[in-house]
């Protein structure tokens, strides 16, 4: 559901397996404090999981952030 949130906007993305990649998982885990996937990041900013980037779709900050790095929506 994330991936078709981005996708809905027309935003690229890059998306990365977890699964198999324990090193990449922990990483995941210490940049965001949380072991659930998807963990969503723009740039540097970790926006959590989907229903925290649809949350912030809804209040205004997605469009922000995605601005901030010069993506247009």
């Amino acid at each position: 559901m994330a991936k078709r949130l981005f996708d809905d906007l027309g935003v690229c993305y890059q998306e990365i397996h977890v699964d198999q990649q324990p090193d990449v998982r922990q990483e995941m885990v210490t940049l965001s404090g949380r072991r659930t996937v998807p963990q969503i990041f723009i740039a540097d900013r970790h926006v959590g999981g989907f229903d925290d980037a649809q949350d912030a779709l809804r209040n205004g900050d997605l469009k922000q952030w995605l601005k901030g790095i010069n993506i247009n929506v």
